[in-house]
């Protein structure tokens, strides 16, 4: 169990757990969970930190084969810049090491917003808090626990 299950059994969220096995050599993991799973990759969305203004953190949640625009997220957090959060900075906020970031359960709830592909979804797969480790959830579900938004983040 990681916290990302955790949160989701205790607020009673439909769900499913689907674990591979992660190839350490593999750097594209939200591409090998497409594949390990079998399903489609935009179905598969990645979990990614960023900086607002040089100060907070927030969530952004994209499918795994898209890129994150900086002045998307950045507007939609209603801030005037966004950069990549630094690693060691990922690992402290969520709780969770890089490849593994889920936006469930991490140690604070951070701004969330999610890829608003996602709203045309009947499910999605984000990480389950470690490599090799997918959940399947309603968007919405993830929309509520998270207390997020969806906004066009990808160009």
């Amino acid at each position: 169990m990681t916290p990302a299950i955790d949160l989701l059994v205790k607020n009673k969220i439909s769900h499913q757990v689907h674990e591979y096995q992660h190839d350490p050599s593999c750097q594209a993991y939200g591409l090998e969970a497409a594949e390990k799973i079998g399903v489609a990759p935009e179905l598969v969305f990645k979990t990614l930190v960023v900086k607002l203004d040089g100060k907070q953190l927030a969530v952004a949640i994209i499918p795994v084969a898209e890129k994150l625009s900086m002045k998307l997220i950045a507007k939609a957090a209603k801030a005037k810049k966004a950069v990549m959060a630094e690693a060691i900075e990922v690992q402290r906020s969520s709780g969770y090491v890089l490849g593994g970031v889920s936006p469930l359960g991490q140690k604070r709830l951070l701004a969330t917003v999610i890829d608003q592909s996602a709203s045309q979804l009947d499910k999605m797969f984000i990480s389950g808090g470690r490599r090799g480790l997918d959940l399947e959830l309603a968007p919405e579900d993830l929309k509520q626990q998270l207390k997020a938004q969806f906004a066009p983040l990808t160009a």
